[in-house]
Order: structure tokens, then sequence, then C-alpha cells
């Protein structure tokens, strides 16, 4: 499956940067650039791309203004590149799929395009299927022995990795679900759910305050009390998430 990608900035450099990077991915196109927001729109409509990173301020019309002139279901997925936080709400109403913060970090860009990848794949089962709004799991089938028990998203209060198993904390119990943490990321609604390490995702309304620490990482305590790590490279884009929820960071 080939991922066909718009690059839209008005930065030469940063289109540059963006270029450099999907060039190493053996499943990307890119299909064309954008220095400003009319002609993104043009070329969302007329050259449907699977993907757009797509610079939020920008001369004119800016990216999530093109983003929104579009009918929903006609949106590409859209990873937001800007160098302010402060546009969260927004990218959010907008669905975009991640929020990448300038300067770009190697590790956030791979871990956003691995998401897109996911996500591609949920919304085109094969090349000819018509562009639909992702549709998120509500909830998730584990064993417990032999029975099977449903668990609800929204009863999920974080998420560990646990080898080829995803670790469902829910309610101070521990559910397996047979599924690579990477895979399920993609299932769970950005909205609600964000990626805090390679190996854990927090439920965003969980999230009791944000203790940065000494190495710029920062510490999460949960309403229940837990603690969790939130790396670096992960820490922006959680703030801007929290912000979308009304959540206090």
């Amino acid at each position: 499956m080939t991922l066909r990608v718009l690059v839209v900035d008005d930065e030469p450099l940063a289109r540059g940067g963006v270029r450099a990077r999907l060039a190493t991915q053996p499943d990307v196109q890119v299909i064309g650039e954008c220095a400003d927001g009319e002609s993104a729109l043009a070329a969302m409509g007329t050259q449907r791309p699977d993907l757009v990173f797509i610079d939020v301020q920008m001369p004119g019309l800016n990216g999530l203004d093109a983003l929104e002139r579009l009918p929903p279901t006609e949106r590409p997925l859209a990873i937001l590149l800007t160098a302010h936080a402060q546009f969260a709400l927004r990218a959010f109403a907008a669905h975009a799929l991640d929020y990448l913060l300038k300067p770009i970090d190697d590790e956030r860009f791979a871990d956003a395009l691995d998401r897109a990848r996911q996500a591609l794949a949920l919304r085109r089962p094969d090349a000819s299927a018509s562009r639909v709004a992702p549709v998120y799991a509500s909830r998730f089938e584990v064993r417990l022995g032999q029975r099977v028990q449903l668990v609800d998203a929204a009863q999920i209060d974080w998420v560990e990795a646990q080898g080829d198993y995803a670790g469902l904390h829910a309610g101070g119990r521990l559910h397996l679900l047979r599924e690579p943490l990477h895979r399920l990321a993609a299932r769970l609604d950005p909205a609600q759910f964000a990626r805090i390490h390679r190996s854990a995702i927090v439920r965003l309304d969980r999230v009791a305050e944000l203790q940065a620490l000494s190495n710029r990482d920062s510490l999460l305590r949960l309403h229940d009390g837990t603690p969790l790590r939130a790396s670096r490279t992960y820490v922006d884009a959680l703030r801007a998430a929290l912000l979308a929820v009304g959540t206090p960071a």
C-alpha cells in the first residue's frame, strides 16, 4: 500500500526537511508540494492525497482554514506542523491525525507517519475504496481463559506495550489484548487518547497533573494516583491534546 503525500509549508527549508524524511520511506510517494493554503486546497481537491503534512501558519489562507474548507468526508489524513501549541483546539476539531511542533523531532515524525499508515489501512481497505471519515474502536475483546470480556474504550485509563500484546489498564485491572501497541494506537480516538512514550498511551481525561522533569521528560499523575512518565519527544503534543480537552497541564 503506497501512501500518497502532499507537503505544504511556506518555508522551502521546512518542506525540504519533511521531504527528506519521507524519501527514506519506500511506501511513501510525495505527489506534490505547496507553499500556501490556496494552492494546498486546490491540490487536495484535484490530487486527492492520502496524507498531508501541512503548516498551520502561512500567509493568506492558513493550513487549518484550508482543511476546514473541505467537507469532512473529502479531507485527507492531516499531520499539522507548527511552532506553537495554541492551535490545538482547532486541530482536534478538524480531526487532525497528529500535531508536530517545530523543530520536528525524528522520533515523533516516525511515530506520526506510522499512525498515518495504520489509519489509512482502516480507512482504505483497498486502493479503489472511497474516502470516509475514520471510525475509532469503542470496545475491545479480551480473553479470560475460555471467556471473552468486552472492555469499553471509555473505561481505559492507560495502555502499555507488553511484547505482542497491549496491556489495557481499566479501573485498577489489567487486561491483555493480543495486538501490538503501534497498531492499537491507530484505532484509538486521538481526541481521547495520546501517546506519551514509545510503550505507553494515556486517556487524556484521566490526567490530573503534569510535572516537568530535569531531563525534559514529564511525570504524569492520573486521577487515581498512578504515576506515568512522558518522554520529552511526546510532551509538547501531549500538552496540546490536554488543552484541547480542557484538562489543565
